[in-house]
C-alpha cells in the first residue's frame, strides 16, 4: 500500500515513527511519502519536508509567516495528486492537516487523523470539518473519546503512545555513565525543556536559566532539539558553562531529579519518567490575549488535563518570573512532600492513560481499514 503521512511538529515526528513501524510489520508492500523529521526517515519514509521548517508558534508569527504556510499547503495538495495514496495519515497538527483532509477527501481519498486535533480545548466549530473530511479518527487521551462521542461522532481511543515510546527506548546502566557521556559533574540534575521551536526557546529558556545561581547544589542541563544547531543555543547561554545535551531528551529526564518544562508533549513526558516539573509558558502579548479569549480549559498541562486537577504547578505569562520559578523549584526540590504527592499522583496519570501497545492497535486499525481485513 501507499502511504502519506503529516505531522508538522517533534512530538508527531516520534508518534508517526512509532506507527510507521508497526504499518510496516503489518503491510509487506509498504511504501510512504512523508512531511516530519529525522525520526519518520529512520523508518524509511520519502520525506518531502522536514517540520522545522514548518512550525510556527502563535498567532502572530503564524499571520508573518502566512505565505509560506500557504505555498507549503499548495504544495503538498499537488503531491499528494502526483503520489496517489492508498490512505492519508495525518498527525495532530489542524492547522495545516484539516486544509489538507478537506483537500484529500473533495478527490476520494481516504482520510485517517491519528492524534486529535485539540478542539476540545478551542476552535470546537472544527468538529463540523472532521465530521465531513475524516474517516477515521484515532484519540490517544481518554477524555476526548467522550468529547467526540457528544458531538455524534464515533472515535477510537487506543492509549497514549508515549507509554510505547518509554518503554522501547535504549535505557543509560545508571546516571553515571550518562554523566560521563555528558561531561557533567555529580551533582544533580535540574533539567530545562524550552522546547523545539526557536521562537519559543528564545523566550523560555532565559527565564528558566534566570534561577540557576540560586540553585548551587544541583546543574541546569538543557536538553536540545536536534534539529537546531548549538550556535543558537550557545548564542542564548552566553559564556557560561551550562551543560546542552542533544537528542538526549529521554536519558536525560531519566537522570534528572526535577524539571522546568515549556508546555506541550514534554510536560507529559517528564511526568511518565517520574520527574517532578514545573510547567512553563509565555507568548506574545497579543498571541496570549486572543488566546485566552479563545481557549475553553483550565489548564495548559496535559499531564492536568487528563488528571481534571493540577499536579504539577503551571507558571504563565506573568507568573512565569524568577521569583516565581524560585518558589516552585524549591517546592519540587527540597520539600519531600510537595514532591511524594507529585509522585504519587503521576502513578495515578499512568493508569489513566492505559497500558502500552497504543502505536500497534493504532496500526491495526489502519491496516484493517485499508486492507479489508479485521
Amino acid at each position: 500500500m501507499k502511504y502519506y503521512v503529516i505531522a508538522g511538529e517533534a512530538s508527531g515526528d516520534l508518534h508517526a515513527s512509532n506507527l510507521i513501524k508497526h504499518l510496516k510489520n503489518k503491510d509487506a508492500g509498504f511504501t510512504c511519502r512523508a512531511w516530519g523529521g529525522d525520526l519518520m526517515k529512520e523508518q524509511g519514509v520519502d520525506l518531502v519536508k522536514h517540520y522545522r521548517d514548518l512550525a510556527f508558534m502563535g498567532f502572530i508569527e503564524v499571520v508573518a509567516n502566512l505565505r509560506t504556510i500557504l505555498r507549503n499547503i499548495d504544495f503538498c495538495k499537488k503531491d499528494i495528486l502526483a503520489y496517489k495514496p492508498d490512505v492519508l495519515i495525518l498527525v495532530d497538527y489542524p492547522g495545516f492537516n484539516l486544509r489538507i483532509a478537506d483537500f484529500a477527501a473533495k478527490n476520494g481519498i481516504q482520510v485517517i487523523y491519528y492524534i486529535s486535533p485539540q478542539i476540545w480545548a478551542w476552535k470546537q466549530s472544527r468538529i463540523h470539518q472532521i465530521k465531513r473530511n475524516v474517516n477515521r479518527m484515532i484519540v490517544i487521551l481518554p477524555f476526548e473519546k467522550d468529547f467526540y462521542r457528544k458531538h455524534d461522532f464515533n472515535v477510537d481511543f487506543v492509549g497514549h503512545p508515549l507509554l510505547d515510546a518509554i518503554s522501547n527506548r535504549a535505557r543509560n546502566e545508571n546516571a553515571n555513565s550518562f554523566k560521563s557521556l555528558n561531561k557533567l559533574s555529580d551533582k544533580p540534575i535540574i533539567a530545562l525543556l524550552p522546547g523545539s521551536r526557536k521562537q519559543e526557546i528564545k523566550t523560555m529558556l532565559p527565564l528558566m536559566l534566570s534561577v540557576r545561581n540560586q540553585f548551587p547544589d544541583y546543574q541546569f542541563v538543557i536538553g536540545a532539539a536536534p534539529s537546531l544547531e548549538e550556535s543558537f543555543y550557545k548564542d542564548i547561554t552566553g559564556n557560561s558553562d551550562i551543560s546542552i545535551v542533544f537528542g538526549q531528551t529521554y536519558p536525560l529526564l531519566e537522570n534528572a531529579y526535577a524539571a522546568l518544562v515549556t508546555s506541550g508533549t514534554a510536560t507529559l513526558e517528564t511526568a511518565l519518567f517520574g520527574v517532578p516539573e514545573v510547567v512553563c509558558y509565555k507568548g506574545s502579548l497579543i498571541s496570549y490575549h486572543i488566546a485566552r479569549q479563545l481557549i475553553k480549559i483550565k489548564y495548559i498541562s496535559l499531564v492536568n488535563l487528563i488528571m481534571d486537577r493540577e499536579v504539577v504547578t503551571e507558571l504563565i505569562q506573568d507568573d512565569l518570573n524568577p521569583a516565581r520559578i524560585k518558589e516552585e523549584l524549591t517546592r519540587i526540590t527540597l520539600d519531600e512532600t510537595g514532591r511524594n504527592r507529585m509522585l504519587q499522583d503521576y502513578e495515578s496519570l499512568k493508569q489513566k492513560l492505559g497500558g502500552t501497545g497504543a502505536s500497534e492497535r493504532a496500526a491495526n486499525l489502519i491496516w484493517s481499514d485499508i486492507s479489508g481485513e479485521s
